[in-house]
């Protein structure tokens, strides 16, 4: 075992896991994995030796793969188990699908200190690392077994489990590591270095004794952040596909996982320690992996944030019934006209912008992934700031008035007052004008958003096409 994964689910299940089940030198690479809060699916994968089905659903039929990557199943809650194992010198990649909101990140993407479970954290581990934790470093990292430390206690966050890891880690004189976050972030790998940084000097502040300004120092020299963009639709499952799978494979199979037959993975940093071939199953390594990223988040994630709102303003359930509404179908293309403008300025041609874009139709179109609208809009606050908002001032900072991405925020603002979900409603605003400020602060992008706010409405009231 030398990968250890924080955040298993669906996802990680269809897209890191599969090109590490896929690459040639599979065998010498195994992957110990995390739930993030649920326990059900680590026990699941446990009683079947990490092995699970992957449902490979395309338009007309269902391909059906056993994936054998995962060797060890956790539960998020196992802190020593994850401590033991990100200190222990053979893992050399540690790699994170968390969601967006689990990192904890303002609107610049630095990392929010004030936020309640960051604060619980910074004092949990100020006490482990100048106390409990200190003591008992010998136990935590020496040669011998990792033994129980008593009063380990809670720490809430993905990043401050980490960050107690790369601790253990450190102490044991360990050797360098890769993290590789596949969140939807721009810039993920810098984005991770700079909050655990900031995490890490907030606990040194916090410390009435002891320093922990050499963890911060150790992951400079020996932790190696890496970008990543990833891509593959990969909705819930649901109690019917248990019964495709054994009937048409005769298997039993408590956790399989659903996903569409199109798959990208672009990567960009050092893997200090080794990594899978990755690049065997079909990842690309690249320099510049800002196009790569941009392009998916503005366009697949992007579309994806406008259709959970207005297609559920319409009464659509699935990104594939709100595709086929013209009334949705022309905010996404327009939607897409703004965001292939400024992709296509600055990128490499090898992006293809128009074969992505029929590509991305045809994956919203097919009827048999049920992509699940409610789930999509999950956090929506954060992903309008992540997935449309930097496009909107690309946009006005070129002289645009950026109308389709206010189009998608009003959609957002209406869904929003009619379902009740306020707080999401004033974090949305909160972005929006914080924009406007920054763009001259003459409420033009704002005033947009409003019409588009009140069309929305009035379009919700009509009879689906």
């Amino acid at each position: 075992m030398r990968l250890v994964h924080l955040g298993l689910g669906a996802f990680h299940r269809a897209h890191q896991a599969w090109y590490t089940a896929r690459a040639d030198d599979a065998a010498e690479w195994g992957i110990a994995a995390f739930t993030g809060h649920s326990t059900a699916l680590a026990g699941a994968l446990e009683a079947q030796d990490g092995l699970y089905t992957l449902i490979v659903r395309g338009a007309e039929t269902d391909r059906f793969e056993v994936v054998d990557s995962i060797v060890e199943a956790h539960t998020g809650g196992d802190l020593l188990t994850f401590i033991r194992l990100l200190a222990s010198p053979a893992v050399a990649v540690l790699t994170l699908t968390i969601t967006e909101s689990a990192y904890h990140l303002r609107p610049d993407s630095r990392l929010n200190l004030a936020a309640e479970d960051v604060r619980h954290d910074i004092n949990e581990l100020t006490r482990l690392f100048s106390v409990d934790f200190a003591k008992r470093s010998p136990n935590l990292v020496g040669n011998g077994p990792f033994r129980k430390v008593d009063g380990l206690g809670e720490v809430r966050t993905a990043l401050g489990r980490v960050l107690v890891g790369l601790e253990a880690r450190r102490r044991g004189g360990g050797s360098p590591i890769a993290i590789v976050p596949c969140d939807n972030i721009p810039g993920n790998g810098s984005v991770v270095r700079a909050a655990l940084e900031e995490l890490a000097a907030a606990v040194a502040a916090a410390m009435a004794a002891g320093n922990a300004e050499p963890l911060r120092d150790w992951m400079r020299e020996n932790v190696s952040f890496v970008s990543t963009s990833v891509d593959r639709i990969t909705p819930r499952s649901a109690p019917a596909d248990r019964a495709d799978v054994t009937r048409a494979t005769g298997w039993i199979d408590d956790a399989p996982v659903v996903t569409e037959p199109f798959t990208d993975w672009v990567l960009s940093g050092d893997f200090p320690a080794g990594r899978p071939a990755w690049h065997t199953a079909g990842a690309r390594f690249v320099d510049d992996i800002e196009p790569w990223e941009n392009r998916k988040l503005w366009m697949l994630n992007g579309a994806h944030t406008l259709l959970a709102a207005a297609g559920r303003l319409r009464g659509h359930a699935t990104v594939a019934q709100a595709v086929l509404d013209p009334v949705c179908r022309e905010a996404v293309e327009a939607l897409w006209n703004e965001d292939a403008r400024h992709l296509t300025a600055t990128s490499s041609p090898d992006l293809d912008l128009d074969t992505y874009r029929a590509a991305l139709l045809e994956r919203f179109e097919n009827p048999r992934i049920e992509h699940h609208l409610e789930q999509i809009g999950q956090n929506a606050a954060t992903k309008l700031q992540l997935r449309v908002l930097p496009v909107a001032e690309r946009e006005r900072a070129a002289g645009h008035p950026a109308a389709a991405c206010a189009n998608a925020v009003g959609a957002w603002l209406a869904w929003s007052r009619h379902s009740g979900e306020i707080a999401e409603s004033l974090s949305t605003v909160e972005a929006v004008t914080a924009l406007d400020a920054a763009l001259g602060g003459d409420s033009s992008f704002l005033n947009l958003v409003d019409r588009s706010e009140a069309t929305w409405q009035s379009l919700s009231q009509k009879e689906n096409p």
